[in-house]
């Protein structure tokens, strides 16, 4: 273990603990607690929205892709580029607007006032929905965490996701959102910087591509969008966008930033600043996986390691130490805001659901702070188990959240008085149930390999409609007419 990897990182964490705590505002009530009294400015919405989404899946699922799948791979880059654009121009402006016209903070307590439901299940049940699918997502970048200690330290996996657990949750706990945002806005700058200044000086220790070119033929290696003309390789770009694009409609961690903005009138700023990032982050870490091909002619034991392995082959140890500190920019802004989310729905949505009497602010405050703690340690529990990929984990947890809610989020917006209660209970159940066994199973018996997200997806939005036109309870006409 180098003593100048060990400085980098006490530096990175040091910057992050002062940004932390300048940004720290008193918080009396839960509502600052969680989001922030909806005061963000744009640049800082947009940036804190996309730092919380990229997570490690940037530095390293998403270049072990291209590292073992080639060019094809982008197609994920394609549809993540598309989906956050759609998410930014026909979810962000009425989400937003339509929050706080039924003081709702969080998405539970908006789908509940929407829908005029007064027994409390559809807010329990997309509360209960989001802590599974969101605790699922905070292991797998615990898992990216113990795997960055391990290689990088010699540290004990364990060990290394506990420590990661605790700072993480450490600054969540005294800031709150205002806080996690503007930590958000400087891991987001950091990890750019950090991405793109790699594959360029790896290709600088190269022969340039054709060392690519070469090692990629050799290994029969795709390095072109298409790897071949036919409705098979058509369908497979299809479904590679559209399992990863159609994901973000129903992510609470970003539709809480949306939530967040000072005023509606301000998120086109934040859409083409946030956007913009988002393509130079997704190119950088593409070109991470490709240079690697013929960066690592042997290829890796561990392919989700190939930005690491990099950094260590080329920089001096305090210098690759402060670039790796990137992944841990992308987990952190990812981790805080999920931390943050689950957190605010077992507060909002289940605390407050069986309190007999009305707590105080303070008390929900506390609440709020308390079940930060809980959400952590149950994430640290579930990601001791490490026998999941970083990929298999995030993309479980995305697929599961983008197709209960995603379909019931647009709806609720655009769906006017033609969707029901029992159309939006019925729109999470089948999204959900779909991505967490239910779609495997019905592949069994035909050998598709659909991703879950996509008919999760498709037969929630069918389901809300179907079952909200059959329960429809349509006005009585007047006597005698």
């Amino acid at each position: 273990m180098s003593n100048e990897i060990i400085l980098a990182f006490i530096t990175y964490f040091s910057i992050l603990l002062i940004i932390g705590l300048s940004a720290h505002r008193s918080q009396s009530t839960d509502a600052d607690f969680i989001l922030g009294n909806r005061s963000l400015n744009f640049w800082l919405t947009a940036l804190s929205a996309h730092a919380s989404d990229m997570s490690a899946w940037l530095f390293m699922a998403f270049p072990a892709a291209l590292f073992t799948g080639g060019i094809p791979q982008i197609w994920v880059a394609v549809g993540l580029v598309l989906g956050m654009f759609l998410n930014w121009q026909i979810v962000a402006p009425r989400l937003r607007v339509e929050t706080e016209r039924l003081n709702s903070y969080t998405l539970p307590t908006f789908f509940e006032r929407r829908f005029h439901d007064h027994s409390g299940t559809i807010r329990l049940l997309t509360a209960s929905v989001t802590v599974l699918f969101l605790t699922s997502y905070l292991s797998a970048g615990l898992i990216a965490m113990g795997l960055l200690f391990e290689s990088l330290f010699g540290i004990d996996y364990y060990i290394g996701i506990t420590v990661a657990t605790l700072v993480a949750m450490t600054y969540t706990f005294v800031g709150g959102f205002i806080t996690v945002a503007w930590t958000d806005l400087f891991q987001a700058i950091f990890l750019l910087v950090a991405i793109l200044i790699v594959p360029l000086f790896a290709l600088g220790h190269m022969e340039g591509l054709q060392t690519v070119q070469k090692i990629a033929a050799q290994k029969e290696i795709p390095l072109t969008l298409l790897p071949e003309v036919s409705l098979g390789a058509f369908f497979n770009i299809v479904m590679l966008i559209a399992s990863w694009g159609l994901g973000y409609f129903g992510q609470p961690h970003i539709a809480t930033k949306f939530m967040g903005i000072k005023s509606a009138d301000e998120l086109y700023k934040s859409k083409y600043l946030g956007v913009s990032w988002q393509i130079l982050a997704l190119a950088a870490a593409a070109f991470v996986g490709i240079v690697g091909i013929g960066f690592f002619p042997q290829g890796l034991e561990n392919a989700e390691l190939v930005f690491v392995d990099m950094v260590k082959s080329l920089f001096h140890p305090y210098v690759g130490g402060l670039i790796l500190c990137g992944i841990i920019a992308a987990n952190m802004s990812t981790m805080d805001s999920q931390m943050l989310v689950c957190a605010s729905v077992l507060t909002e949505d289940f605390y407050k659901r069986i309190k007999k009497q009305t707590p105080t602010p303070k008390t929900l405050l506390t609440v709020s702070r308390t079940f930060v703690v809980v959400v952590a340690l149950t994430a640290l529990f579930l990601a001791y188990d490490k026998s999941s990929t970083v990929l298999e984990v995030v993309f479980y947890a995305w697929s599961g959240l983008g197709s209960a809610f995603g379909p019931l989020v647009l709806v609720s917006l655009y769906g006017g008085r033609y969707v029901n209660l029992y159309g939006a209970v019925v729109g999470i159940l089948v999204g959900g149930l779909m991505v967490i066994g239910l779609w495997d199973w019905l592949q069994g018996f035909w050998g598709g390999e659909v991703p879950s997200l996509i008919p999760g997806f498709m037969l929630s939005l069918l389901s809300i409609f179907l079952v909200s036109y059959l329960s429809y309870d349509k006005p009585k006409s007047p006597a005698g007419k």
